[in-house]
């Protein structure tokens, strides 16, 4: 096949959806092309040894790319996000139209909702089917976010949404509590397929010889990695730390990541003189095996939103695929890998003490019992999880769409 991906974010930003997920379907013997922006997430920057043109091609370890203007941005502002968004669904549409290959299908990414506008554009003026895959739903993660407030604005974009899974010859969703959502909203049950996501797994693995402890000697280390922002709830998560402090002095909190809130958290952390918090110096993606290794037990934690119980956050599929000790702060989905894979322990989202309760429950067990549930994470990951997994789902779906699609037109 020859196969689209439409993708507002892709390497060198970090994404799973992206030169991972190409480089696996050309490997199958796929003709793939990617079309999307230029790279400026998570900073809103744009990345050295680019500048905003209208296009331009290039090439990322045989995968033809091309990039299409946008406004660079990533921060609070509302405004600066729509014209982000706005501007990348505009230019993909008109100028990704007029200079992409012919393709026989297109998978497209979202969030946002705005790619699945170019995506119906595309789709509509060069006669090829997509498959939309579903990462966050809105307009709920806006909501959630704190993004977007008004209740006008939000009623738009669920009317776009509906349009957009009316306009998608299929739709794949990250959970069950997804796809459960969507048949509610009216997209038929048989146009929905879940199909977990997966992590760079070359950028999780560690070699053992090279393992290095990220906590400090003597100490058991809980480390959260990844996004800090408003939807991590983070804040309760130093109101732990400072339980912790008093009742558990050798236990030791530690963030690294980028993020909308690190800057905040990182002045809380100061005032609320948490001894046993620190935050780490960002690290290439291609470290964090090693990093992830070098922690005693793994922290995921949202918000208590509804949204979130249905949600499992991509760090999730990571830190099974490292194979240590979760200890899972979110309910719903996320929380059923976890018991499922018998790889942590569960804590309530949004509550210090209950955090601070499973890590005291972690940080007494034994070695042997914390090596087992990492086992049983890194196990769990590769039966159900892994790269080849996923991509063979996604090709069969593909597959299918296109499919379906030659057949209407002969």
């Amino acid at each position: 096949m020859k196969i689209l991906i439409l993708t507002q974010w892709f390497d060198p930003e970090p994404t799973f959806k992206g030169l991972l997920f190409a480089k696996e379907l050309a490997a199958r013997g796929h003709e793939v092309e990617v079309l999307t922006g230029f790279p400026n997430y998570p900073g809103g920057v744009v990345y050295p040894g680019y500048r905003i043109r209208p296009w331009v091609r290039e090439k990322h370890e045989g995968i033809s790319v091309l990039r299409v203007a946008l406004y660079p941005s990533h921060d609070n502002s509302g405004i600066h996000r729509v014209f982000n968004y706005a501007s990348f669904a505009i230019s993909a549409a008109v100028i990704g139209t007029a200079l992409i290959r012919s393709p026989d299908v297109m998978y497209v990414y979202h969030p946002p909702i705005t790619v699945g506008l170019a995506a119906s554009v595309i789709g509509f003026l060069r006669r090829t089917p997509f498959v939309y895959d579903i990462q966050d739903l809105w307009p709920d993660t806006v909501a959630a976010s704190g993004m977007m407030s008004s209740s006008a604005a939000l009623r738009l974009l669920g009317t776009i949404c509906k349009f957009v899974y009316r306009r998608a010859n299929h739709i794949t969703v990250l959970s069950s509590g997804f796809k459960k959502t969507l048949i509610g909203r009216g997209v038929s049950p048989d146009k929905i397929d879940v199909i977990y996501n997966w992590c760079d797994e070359m950028a999780v693995k560690s070699d053992p010889e090279r393992v290095r402890k990220s906590g400090a000697e003597g100490r058991f280390s809980v480390l959260f990695a990844g996004t800090m922002g408003k939807a991590q709830d983070l804040g309760t998560v130093l109101h732990a730390a400072k339980i912790c402090l008093r009742s558990l002095p050798r236990v030791e909190f530690l963030f690294i990541g980028g993020g909308v809130d690190r800057a905040r958290l990182e002045r809380m952390a100061e005032e609320m003189q948490l001894e046993n918090v620190r935050f780490l110096p960002r690290e290439p993606l291609q470290n964090m095996g090693r990093i992830l290794a070098g922690a005693d037990a793994l922290l995921v934690h949202l918000k208590d939103d509804p949204l979130f119980r249905i949600t499992i956050p991509s760090k999730t599929q990571a830190y099974l695929a490292a194979g240590k000790p979760i200890i899972m702060g979110v309910r719903g989905d996320a929380a059923e890998l976890v018991e499922r894979s018998q790889s942590g322990v569960f804590c309530e989202p949004g509550n210090p003490e209950s955090i601070a309760k499973a890590v005291k429950e972690l940080s007494s067990m034994g070695s042997e019992q914390l090596a087992a549930m990492g086992r049983n994470a890194r196990t769990f990951y590769e039966k159900e999880l892994s790269v080849a997994k996923g991509v063979n789902r996604f090709e069969s779906v593909l597959q299918a769409a296109s499919s379906k699609s030659c057949s209407k037109t002969t």
